[in-house]
C-alpha cells in the first residue's frame, strides 16, 4: 500500500528533518511562506499537504519528496535486506574512506539507500553538536564533494581528524556551525583559506542515529 497522503508517515518524516537542521514552525513558516496554522496541522498530521508544498519543503531541506511521504524506517524480517557500510571511529586528511581500517562498527542501510550513492557512518566524538547529536551517537553519510548551505556536512579542516558541523555558505566563504555555543563557536574560512588549508568536504549527513 502506498504512503502517499499518509497524513502520520508526513508527520513523523517532517519532523525528523525540522530536527535535524533545527528548524521550528516560525523559521519554516517565515522562510516558505505558510500560514502557522495550516503548516502547524501539517506537522501534527491533522492535514495532508498539497503536493506542490511538499515539493517546497523538499526543496527546503535539500531532499526527495519521498524522503517526506514513504515510511522509510527499516522494519526488521526475515526476507529484509540491507546494506552494511562501516562505522569510523575518525577519518584523517590524505586516506580514502575505503582504506581506513579504523572500523568500530557496522551499521545497515537499506538497499534502496544505497542504490543512490556512496555511504559510510561516522561515530560522533565531542560535545559540539548537542543536544542533537550526542557523542557516541552515530551519522550516516553519502559521500559527496559539496553541500547546499545548511545541510550537516563531514568536513576535513587543515589537515585535521574529520568534524561534523553545519554548513553556511556567503560570498565571504565557508562557515562551520556547531549547534553547542558554549563548546564550539562558529568558524568561517575565506575562500583563500578554503583552497590552501583546505577545507574538504567529504559528505553530506543524511540521517542521525542516537545509541544512547
Amino acid at each position: 500500500m502506498s504512503d502517499l497522503g499518509n497524513k502520520k508517515v508526513f508527520s513523523k518524516n517532517l519532523r525528523k528533518y525540522m530536527d535535524l537542521y533545527q528548524k521550528s514552525r516560525n523559521d519554516i513558516c517565515k522562510d516558505l511562506g505558510f500560514a502557522y496554522t495550516t503548516f502547524t496541522s501539517w506537522e501534527t498530521g491533522v492535514n495532508y499537504p498539497r503536493i506542490d508544498k511538499i515539493e517546497m519543503m523538499a526543496d527546503y531541506f535539500h531532499i526527495e519528496k519521498s524522503d517526506l511521504i514513504e515510511d522509510k524506517t527499516d522494519k526488521p524480517s526475515s526476507s529484509a535486506k540491507g546494506i552494511h557500510i562501516p562505522v569510523l571511529g575518525r577519518v584523517a586528511a590524505g586516506i580514502p574512506i575505503e582504506a581506513i581500517t579504523d572500523i568500530e562498527d557496522w551499521e545497515k542501510i537499506p538497499q534502496n539507500m544505497a542504490k543512490t550513492g556512496e555511504y559510510f557512518a561516522l561515530k560522533i566524538a565531542g560535545k559540539s553538536m548537542e543536544p542533537r547529536m550526542m557523542d557516541g551517537d552515530v551519522v550516516i553519510v553519502r559521500r559527496q564533494p559539496d553541500v547546499d548551505s545548511g545541510d550537516i556536512a563531514v568536513v576535513l579542516v587543515n589537515g585535521n581528524d574529520a568534524t561534523v558541523k553545519q554548513i553556511s555558505k556567503s560570498n565571504a566563504g565557508l562557515t562551520l556551525i556547531g549547534w553547542n555555543p558554549s563548546v564550539y563557536t562558529p568558524k568561517t574560512y575565506n575562500k583563500k583559506e578554503c583552497k590552501e588549508l583546505p577545507v574538504t568536504i567529504l559528505g553530506k549527513v543524511v540521517e542521525i542515529r542516537g545509541k544512547l
